[in-house]
């Protein structure tokens, strides 16, 4: 079964992470940014090793979001980010190929132990089963 494992994140911890802290995110250390890459390339190695895993991204900020819609007219509506700071949005996803959700659940677990500064916002880390063809719709 293939599954969809995503992180999440806010605008701020963008910010965070870049050293400017605020009361929804402290900032991040350089020293705190590279274990937190050594640990998701740690994570990564070994799921590559395994062969469960197929793809997976960091995502770019949520300023740089753009959505479109269609407007009552039945046009395009676009709107550009940055959106609320507390509005949380996929920031990272892995797409893993693994033998049953108690198997993914491990590894997300093992995600969810990410470190992050004390005082950092925890979210949890979402496991979504990717149908195949129509699936149960």
């Amino acid at each position: 079964m293939k599954y969809l494992v995503m992180v999440q994140g806010t605008q701020a911890d963008y910010e965070a992470m870049r050293g400017k802290g605020s009361e929804h995110s402290p900032a991040w250390s350089e020293r705190e940014i590279q274990t937190m890459y050594a640990f998701m390339s740690a994570i990564n190695d070994d799921l590559s090793e395994t062969g469960e895993m197929l793809d997976g991204q960091g995502l770019a900020e949520p300023a740089k979001i753009r959505h479109v819609s269609r407007g009552a007219d039945g046009k395009a509506v676009i709107t550009d980010g940055p959106y609320s700071e507390t509005k949380e949005l996929l920031c990272g996803y892995w797409v893993l190929e693994c033998e049953s959700l108690e198997r993914v659940t491990e590894i997300a677990e093992r995600i969810a132990q990410c470190p992050q500064p004390a005082g950092a916002p925890e979210y949890p880390v979402v496991i979504r089963p990717i149908l195949d063809g129509a699936g149960d719709i």
